[in-house]
């Protein structure tokens, strides 16, 4: 699982999109925070670990029959011989302790704009919204089409 995660983590493409909206809200661009993103900072690190935990959560057993390689519930469930109910819980535990890690973010000293801290908390926000019924994106369900139309058109 952890050599999984080495590669998973940067394969979800967290870094890329927050690198595109850092030059979007960042003005002016310093060249420390730009050193300090290339860097990989844990913010995008832990940001780009609970997009990818969500996603396996949501699509392993649709992307496994599918012929995809096994996912952090499969890798989990392979080295600790546990259930997936259990490893479902294991994963759900990650985000939990990954989350407690973003929040103290906001605590210290750091380069990036409070504004780009929030768009990296969003991004993991936005995947925990969009998994959290299933596959979002790939399968279509009633249940992520009507969240997003509420969260979009319907007036709070």
């Amino acid at each position: 699982m952890e050599e999984y995660m080495n590669i998973a983590w940067i394969s979800i493409s967290t870094h890329v999109i927050l690198s595109h909206a850092f030059f979007t809200v960042t003005s002016p661009i310093e060249k420390e925070a730009v050193q300090y993103l290339l860097d990989y900072p844990n913010l995008i690190r832990w940001s780009a670990t609970i997009l990818r935990l969500s996603d396996d959560l949501a699509t392993s057993v649709d992307e496994m029959k599918r012929g995809d390689v096994p996912k952090t519930i499969q890798c989990y469930m392979n080295e600790t011989g546990a259930s997936e109910d259990e490893a479902g819980e294991h994963i759900r535990s990650l985000i939990r302790e990954t989350w407690k890690k973003m929040n103290q973010v906001q605590e210290t000293i750091c380069p990036l704009s409070k504004t780009f801290i929030e768009i990296a908390m969003n991004l993991a926000r936005m995947a925990q919204y969009m998994y959290q019924y299933g596959d979002g994106h790939g399968i279509q369900n009633h249940e992520t089409k009507d969240r997003i139309l509420a969260l979009l058109f319907e007036p709070v």
